[in-house]
């Protein structure tokens, strides 16, 4: 079986737009439901379980953003070179290194993140019986890391070569298969947190090896002779992107690390309360995540081949759906914050905080859409660098500062308030940027690979 490289360089941009950010909805909202099951699964433990996930989940999702960046990277290398149709830099060569530089780059990572995490918690306010069950569930995930970051470097060459199906299935099924090996484990074998992590560890390990044989079977990744030739070329290409874009995406988790050491100076169920919200809100955040991952290999492709108009188009259409989007879900989440954080939470204190968070931050999520839509078409046109700044922007001059202020001055709500503020003044920012980088209109310009 050979794989077909889709042309986005052709027919209705709203089509390409829709075809590549579908599939990759239901992936991610699959992905996503993970750390919902989770969450749900270690409630019924009781608080230190649903505490150490509060802690967890910026730390981890700051370390998963290595993998994001990398395969924003391989997406714009790889897209851009489809869409030059250049003799002298042949995309599956480029394919191959990616996929190998993911691979060392994680090792090198998960085994830090082994050694340091003890101490990493201890500073982010982790005790007693949370820093206990952090300990369960941290050693599995630094086994899993390796595995995640190869199947996102696979599924970027498969989006770069205008498929999302194939990435879409392989984290909508492995999902499934995390969310039913969590009861089991976590219940049925008695592991409690660690039978979580065992499960994310089985279901990234299998889908990762099935995500490189499909690849391989497919011809999206196939051995070149002379794999070495223009590594140095495909490493320095590869992190000009990959490099700023892994930092970018990490900055929002790291961010909400030190926010979340500021809910901790409220009370242990206001972290639990703000970890419950926070999850809920990436499920809400998934359709404009898909447009990220859609949007990137349109503006790649068709900034390669020299037409930037429909790069414009796309970003244009994927904002307009954000803001009509994002008014329905801040309605929908101002009205059913309650029932939502009561199943989250399992009632008490805790859920009141995450119904707090979700009435007020839920009318803003428009504009973190814009930060992620604009930030993915940045990075394409390989201008990774001012994705970074936005980013950093967001959180340094904005979210962090308020954040602290906010909660000393009004506690919990006035968190929520920077975090209204913080997306709203970074989409604005956003939209400057791209305006200046050309990306809402036409020019006429040729990308070449000297």
């Amino acid at each position: 079986m050979t794989h077909t490289t889709r042309d986005l360089t052709t027919g209705p941009v709203w089509r390409a737009l829709a075809r590549l950010s579908a599939p990759m909805m239901i992936g991610i909202m699959a992905t996503l439901s993970v750390g919902l099951a989770d969450a749900y699964f270690l409630a019924q433990l009781g608080g230190a379980p649903l505490a150490a996930v509060g802690f967890i989940y910026p730390v981890t999702a700051t370390v998963t953003s290595l993998s994001i960046g990398l395969s924003a990277g391989a997406n714009a290398t790889v897209s851009q070179a489809i869409g030059a149709k250049a003799q002298d830099r042949n995309p599956t060569r480029i394919g191959l290194h990616a996929v190998g530089l993911g691979l060392v780059l994680a090792l090198i990572v998960s085994g830090l993140i082994f050694v340091t995490y003890p101490t990493l918690f201890a500073l982010l306010g982790a005790q007693d019986d949370a820093a206990a069950e952090i300990a369960l569930f941290m050693p599995w995930w630094c086994a899993a890391f390796p595995f995640l970051v190869v199947q996102m470097q696979v599924s970027a060459l498969f989006r770069a070569h205008g498929s999302s199906v194939v990435p879409a299935v392989l984290l909508t099924v492995g999902a499934i298969v995390n969310i039913a090996l969590d009861p089991l484990l976590i219940f049925t074998a008695g592991l409690g947190t660690e039978g979580a992590a065992l499960a994310t560890f089985i279901a990234r390990a299998s889908f990762a090896v099935l995500g490189v044989g499909y690849a391989v079977r497919t011809g999206v990744l196939v051995w070149c002779p002379n794999v070495t030739r223009d590594l140095w070329w495909s490493i320095k290409e590869l992190f000009k992107v990959g490099g700023p874009a892994a930092f970018s995406n990490a900055i929002n988790p790291a961010g909400m690390a030190a926010v979340t050491a500021a809910v901790a100076t409220v009370g242990t169920e206001a972290v639990a309360g703000f970890g419950a919200a926070t999850r809920v809100q990436q499920l809400a955040l998934v359709p404009m995540l898909a447009l990220s991952a859609g949007i990137g290999p349109i503006v790649g492709q068709n900034w390669g081949g020299g037409d930037t108009s429909r790069a414009a188009q796309a970003l244009q259409a994927a904002l307009a759906f954000c803001v009509c989007y994002g008014v329905a879900i801040g309605v929908a989440l101002f009205m059913f914050a309650s029932t939502l954080s009561d199943w989250l939470a399992s009632a008490g204190p805790a859920a009141d905080y995450a119904a707090i968070y979700l009435r007020i931050v839920g009318w803003s999520l428009f504009g973190y859409g814009f930060v992620v839509v604009i930030n993915a078409a940045m990075n394409a046109r390989s201008r990774a660098v001012w994705s970074m700044v936005l980013s950093l922007g967001r959180i340094g001059l904005f979210y962090i500062p308020l954040a602290w202020l906010g909660v000393s001055l009004m506690d919990f709500k006035g968190i929520t308030l920077a975090a209204a503020a913080a997306n709203v003044a970074a989409a604005t920012v956003g939209v400057f940027f791209a305006a200046r980088l050309g990306l809402f209109r036409a020019t006429n310009l040729r990308m070449t690979f000297a």
